[in-house]
């Protein structure tokens, strides 16, 4: 049974919630485990078409890493757990299916080295979102300064990093960090106990934003999608020379799957 990990089904996508809102889904050991044995399931499972990564309760997607639970563990120890970790969020980025990260409330450190690591970062209104590991005397150790210098730019994340900024959802967007935010409108607001209410249609709303999105991907030939996400990772490390060669070599051989099922189709009408 699951502890740390709510999952839920809306159509083919599947939404995975950190669940210990008790301490603003502060990431610990058990916790990666659930989530890499669940992001397995979803690489395996043709019903799931994508996948969300969110936080349980209405304040945090996760506060980052549990340092209760750090400052427990020797060197050697942390080392491995943040291994482990690195471990995770690769297999997060390397996910056949597209994983879109639901940003409520905060995403600080690890929780948002976590958004990173997703393929698409939607925010509602009232995010919050650094990495703020300076202020207490380490740095980034499970990719953040590998991933968000590749969304944001070098200089930006420099400027966030040196200093453990945390910027608000407009400024996130506006350096690109998040691709969409979601806020409610006038009408959609609850009028009694506003502040409760609000948050809880504010979250629901960003959930369903995300699921649209999800459903929005062409998942009639998941192959392709596949391909698309490793060409476009593959960017980032490759010369242009070398990741044009392999974009031609990847159309050549969708195209060539493409005839064929087109003329398996044809021979059996």
């Amino acid at each position: 049974m699951m502890r740390y990990t709510i999952t839920e089904q809306r159509g083919s996508t599947r939404i995975i919630k950190i669940n210990r809102p008790e301490v603003h889904n502060a990431i610990n050991f058990d916790y990666v485990t659930e989530l890499e044995r669940e992001i397995g399931l979803c690489e395996t499972k043709e019903k799931i078409s994508a996948v969300i990564l969110t936080g349980e309760g209405l304040t945090s997607f996760s506060a980052g890493g549990d340092l209760n639970n750090v400052v427990k563990m020797s060197p050697n120890e942390a080392v491995q757990c943040a291994n482990h970790v690195r471990e995770l969020l690769n297999q997060i980025e390397g996910l056949a299916k597209p994983v879109l990260a639901a940003i409520n409330g905060f995403a600080l450190g690890g929780g948002c080295q976590i958004a990173l690591a997703c393929d698409l970062r939607i925010a509602s209104v009232n995010a919050k979102i650094g990495q703020p590991e300076v202020k207490i005397g380490i740095s980034p150790g499970w990719g953040g300064t590998q991933r968000l210098s590749r969304i944001v730019g070098i200089s930006k994340a420099k400027e966030l990093i040196y200093t453990g900024k945390i910027i608000d959802a407009n400024e996130a967007h506006r350096i690109r960090l998040v691709n969409k935010i979601v806020k409610l409108n006038d009408d959609e607001k609850h009028q009694d106990n506003p502040i409760t209410k609000n948050a809880i249609l504010l979250k629901e709303k960003l959930l369903r934003e995300c699921v649209s999105i999800a459903e929005s991907i062409n998942n009639s030939y998941p192959m392709v999608t596949k391909t698309c996400k490793v060409l476009i990772n593959k960017a980032r490390d490759a010369d242009i020379d070398t990741g044009l060669l392999l974009e031609y070599l990847a159309f050549r051989f969708c195209l060539n799957d493409l005839i064929n099922r087109r003329a398996n189709l044809m021979e059996k009408e």
